[in-house]
């Protein structure tokens, strides 16, 4: 049981620990980056309690993979990147320490891990999904993948930052990006087909090719470089 509680926290304090070393040209407040992770872990109980709302509404006889795409986008999509945008939005759009464009990817990328820590561990205890699999498989494509989310949402939302005359499109993009994103990696992994899973694969390594891009060139454009 410890080793498996040990296996359903680490991926996300490896992300964080890697996130924060990122940054590494003037690093976030520890207590403004410890509320970020807090506010993700909070929001795990209203958006449990929303998707089941959403899920109500899920169309009859749409068939198994209609009910995947129903799920990954309206029920875990929709509801979960706009819980994160929310709170990233609430947090630090008009805080001092929002001061350089990788900033919006790093508190992104805390609130997105506070999340999907919690949900990682209520998957790996879950009596009928979890175990010692599931802990290793999460470990590696699921919880990073909340990360790149977050890191995709953070890019859109600091160029909007500092970019006012792009805001408005950019703060779409901020919510409307990552949401596609997830839709597809996880209708990929519902549908039910297995050479569905052959594409998983390039896209997984797609999204981490254009995460780290998209940190690096923020970096790049750091005045504290």
């Amino acid at each position: 049981m410890e080793k498996l509680g040990t296996l359903a926290i680490a991926p996300t304090l490896i992300c964080l620990v890697y996130m924060y070393i990122r940054d590494k040209y003037e690093h976030e407040p520890w207590r403004l980056l410890a509320t970020g992770v807090v506010m993700g872990c909070i929001i795990t109980l209203p958006i449990m309690q929303t998707q089941s709302f959403v899920a109500r509404f899920m169309p009859l006889a749409i068939g198994q993979f209609g009910e995947a795409v129903f799920t990954s986008f309206a029920i875990a999509g929709l509801v979960e990147e706009g819980f994160k945008f929310i709170v990233l939005y609430l947090l630090v759009w008009r805080s001092k320490n929002l001061n350089e464009r990788v900033d919006g990817i790093v508190y992104a990328v805390f609130i997105s891990l506070g999340f999907a820590g919690v949900e990682n561990v209520l998957y790996v205890f879950n009596p009928q999904l979890g175990g010692l699999s599931t802990a290793l498989l999460r470990a590696v494509v699921s919880v990073p993948a909340h990360g790149l989310f977050g890191i995709i949402m953070g890019y859109h939302f600091a160029i909007a930052k500092f970019e006012p005359q792009n805001r408005r499109y950019r703060i779409a993009l901020a919510f409307f990006v990552p949401f596609i994103m997830h839709g597809i990696y996880n209708t990929l992994l519902l549908s039910g087909y297995a050479y569905y899973l052959v594409v998983f694969v390039p896209f997984l390594l797609m999204l981490w090719h254009g995460g780290l891009k998209k940190i690096k060139m923020h970096l790049e454009m750091s005045p504290f470089k």
